[in-house]
């Protein structure tokens, strides 16, 4: 048999919907598709769908029965080869081979085909699938799939994402076959997501209610117990078509993503049959542990405009205890909730009238401006300008940087003075405007500008969560314009100082690299040379980081770093990002030698004119904003000038989010430095209530936030209300303390520390500041220091001594020129006088 070449696409992208990644469009035209169906259990479809994938799937078998059986080479990671045949061994064959227990464990497959002797597949439309970004050339494979020529091969288990991804891929298909049996819905979309999965169905005007979730339960352990096999079918268009010509979702996708001469794949387990591009488990029985966790609505593609959906989430496990482990991890996540623990603490509010926008209270305040004092502070000695810059800009500055192509939907614009206007999203374009309003030199690079200015970003409705996402926030952003030689010392010196942040909360963290993705701009060398200083910088830091490749971003590659709270939930804070394409569109410039500098007028200088030749240029015709036509112009690089390297760094990103997140990573015991409520002096009665008043006094006094409690209760009742009020020390003051001039000091967390007088507990909160950065002790280990130049009073006395002489004597010849000058003058009126 002639061997059949395949250059079928089996990659996996990240994160995206690939009905909005491939082949044609789906029109939101508002137009509702769904039917009016009722909840009804074991809908008619069920058997007619199972009567065709019978017969299709027996076609499918006789295809593969006459598919070529040739000797194949199977690589597994340790580079052992085992020996197999094309369209019979599968992965799940070689991992019996390897041990049994191996074998019972995993749950998928990788697969990277060095050649193959033939597929069913031939070209396959991927419908509505969304899946993790896999390895380049590498695919995820169901374990009972037989391979189709000689591979690498990689076996992942539940602990892996690629297996966590699977499982709850397949656990999804179950919950959609409760939906279906029980409920009778039509089945619209159900993928794995972080955490779980979930399944989008219309039900007509039917809703899904917690009474639902027992029956969906029941209906999970059936499948599970009967040990469904997931099997795999290559459809034609028709044949898809035909097979789900009841469910007028499925139709919509089916025409419009599937090209005609194209095919696509589905899966079944037991009465369940659904579009999707898989893998699967090899059946339903390692689904151990199976829970519905909520519902809600939906829309049919995220359109509001289309079909109102019904979204069901669970979650699953091979094992009851991982389940047990979790659901204590969702209660002990729910309690730390930043917005319960906001609410219990009165910390920030939000009004309907400005939906995404928080109000901080007097105490929310506090955090947040120490949260950019701290900041402020690393700033005084790294080197930054803190800078200010406009909130508003014109929109031809946002079709410079690019952002009205691309990011226009998330801005607010207006128009004003004649044409249109944007709210910044975000500074960079308005620091690349203040490095460009004065010639630079190469002396002054780095140039590093820092900016806490307010951003607004559009974001949807829907999508507002606490201050996790919302419309109004500020950041600790800053951009370094750095030459290319620079490049490695200013990221190692950004990842110190990122170092020394999240070291300081508690908050482990990860770093990735992201290299030149496929679609780049900007020339390979500069790549190449940027992406080597990062690596140098990455190991010259000294911690563990791990490669993503072709996951930078267009415009150069970048540093994402991922931070773990408590619970050891993932998060993306800071960041750092090497931009090659800012300068280029805005032409900036720096001098490389030591000639005259011209400058205009304006002082703005002569290259921000475009005197050199233009090598590309872009025009925007008019639009509602702007009734002129706008031309940007790529240019030349003068004589004697190179463009920088632009740096964007961000530690906590958005303040917003990182106050959520460290909210919830301490559960609100906030350390004393950054405490709105650091301390509460508590009279015993309000006979001693002058004595806690002038405590009160003196600790203010000394700047810290101080209240005093008397309140008409019990003393054992004020403490506890401190301790949920969540300050960190109850100074408990009586007829002991008064007698002494003392406090007595208790710790938030129910320690004693015992009697203190006031100034030895002024000193001892003086001590509770956050430890100084190294690179900070580096740099005032140098500074004037008094032990290293002890008091000497004799020759303090002794040069006091000659500084008195010697202005005694230059006070006798003052005195002595001006008798002189004096009797000259006398003399020259005498004369002037005869």
């Amino acid at each position: 048999t002639e061997e059949v070449k395949v250059e079928a696409d089996h990659s996996r992208k990240d994160n995206k919907r690939i009905i909005e990644s491939t082949g044609k469009d789906i029109q939101h035209s508002g137009l509702l598709i769904g039917h009016d169906i009722k909840f009804e259990a074991n809908p008619k479809y069920l058997d007619e769908r199972v009567k065709i994938w019978d017969e299709l799937y027996a076609k499918q078998l006789e295809k593969i029965a006459e598919l070529p059986k040739e000797k194949i080479t199977i690589t597994l990671p340790d580079g052992n080869q085992k020996e197999g045949v094309s369209f019979q061994t599968s992965p799940l064959d070689i991992a019996k081979e390897i041990s049994n227990s191996l074998a019972n464990k995993i749950v998928v497959s990788s697969v990277r085909y060095k050649s193959r002797v033939a597929t069913l597949d031939g070209h396959v439309s991927k419908v509505e699938e969304e899946d993790e970004e896999a390895e380049e050339g590498w695919g995820l494979w169901d374990l009972t799939r037989p391979l189709e020529g000689d591979c690498d091969l990689k076996l992942h288990t539940f602990e892996d994402k690629e297996g966590k991804m699977a499982f709850w891929h397949s656990s999804a298909h179950i919950l959609g076959q409760c939906m279906e049996v029980e409920f009778g819905v039509h089945l619209c979309y159900g993928p794995a997501t972080q955490d779980g999965f979930y399944y989008d169905a219309h039900s007509g005007s039917n809703k899904f209610t917690q009474d639902d979730y027992k029956k969906i339960e029941d209906r999970a352990k059936k499948i599970v117990t009967e040990k469904q096999a997931f099997q795999r079918l290559v459809l034609t268009k028709e044949e898809a078509l035909r097979l789900f010509a009841y469910n007028p979702f499925k139709v919509q996708l089916i025409t419009n993503k599937v090209a005609d001469d194209a095919n696509a794949t589905a899966y079944r387990c037991g009465p369940l049959i659904d579009l999707c591009m898989g893998p699967h488990l090899q059946n339903t029985s390692k689904v151990k542990a199976f829970k519905v966790m909520k519902n809600s609505s939906a829309y049919w593609l995220g359109d509001k405009e289309n079909d109102s959906l019904q979204r069901v989430y669970g979650v699953s496990f091979p094992n009851k205890k991982d389940l047990t482990d979790y659901l204590h991890f969702k209660e002990e996540a729910e309690r730390r909730d930043h917005r319960n623990a906001g609410k219990l603490q009165k910390l920030f509010y939000q009004h309907p009238y400005s939906p995404g926008c928080w109000f901080f209270t007097k105490e929310g305040t506090i955090i947040y401006n120490n949260l950019m004092k701290l900041v402020r502070h690393q700033y005084s000695f790294r080197g930054y300008s803190e800078v200010i810059s406009p909130n508003i800009f014109n929109l031809r500055l946002w079709k410079v940087s690019g952002h009205y192509q691309n990011y226009k939907e998330n801005m607010f614009m207006f128009a004003g003075d004649g044409c249109g206007m944007g709210v910044k999203p975000m500074n960079c374009p308005g620091h690349f405007l203040l490095y460009q309003s004065q010639i630079r030199s190469y002396k002054e690079l780095p140039i590093r500008y820092a900016d806490f200015g307010t951003l607004h970003r559009n974001e949807l409705a829907g999508a507002l969560s606490g201050l996790t996402r919302v419309r109004r926030f500020q950041q600790d952003d800053a951009h370094i314009f750095a030459t290319q030689e620079q490049i490695h010392s200013e990221i190692l010196n950004c990842l110190d100082f990122l170092d020394y942040i999240y070291n300081l909360f508690g908050f482990e963290y990860e770093l990735f690299l992201s290299t030149k993705p496929d679609k780049y701009l900007g020339d390979d060398d500069v790549w190449e040379a940027a992406e080597e200083g990062l690596k140098k910088a990455l190991n010259d830091f000294g911690r563990p980081w791990k490669e993503n490749p072709k996951d930078g971003a267009f415009y150069g590659p970048k540093i994402d770093i991922t931070l773990f709270d408590a619970l050891r939930r993932p998060h993306q804070c800071g960041t750092i990002q090497v931009d090659f394409q800012g300068p280029i569109r805005f032409n900036l410039l720096y001098k490389t030698d030591s000639d005259s500098i011209q400058e205009t007028p304006s002082g703005m200088s002569k290259h921000s004119e475009g005197d050199t030749a233009v090598k590309n240029y872009y025009e925007f015709p008019p639009d509602e904003f702007d009734p002129e036509v706008f031309r940007w112009e790529e240019h030349d690089v003068k004589h004697g000038y190179k463009r920088p390297v632009v740096i964007h760094r961000a530690i906590l990103g958005s303040i917003e989010r990182f106050f959520s997140i460290l909210i919830e990573h301490i559960d609100g015991k906030w350390p004393f430095w950054l405490s709105p409520r650091q301390v509460v002096v508590i009279p015993v009665s309000e006979k001693f209530s002058d004595y806690a008043k002038k405590v009160h006094l003196a600790l203010q006094k000394s700047g810290f936030h101080s209240e005093v409690d008397d309140a008409n209760l019990t003393i054992k009742k004020k403490i506890r209300n401190a301790q949920l009020a969540q300050y960190n020390y109850m100074l408990v003051v009586g007829h002991d303390e008064v007698d002494l001039g003392m406090v007595n000091v208790r710790a938030r967390d129910g320690t004693i520390i015992g009697l203190k007088r006031v100034d030895e507990v002024i000193r001892m909160f003086e001590s509770e500041v956050p430890p100084m950065a190294s690179q900070e002790a580096e740099i005032y280990k140098g500074m004037w220091r008094p032990e290293d130049f002890p008091f000497d009073q004799a020759k303090y006395e002794e040069i006091l001594k000659k500084e008195a002489e010697h202005d005694q004597k230059k006070k006798a010849e003052n005195e002595s020129k001006k008798k002189v000058e004096h009797e000259q003058k006398k003399e020259a009126d005498a004369e002037d006088a005869n």
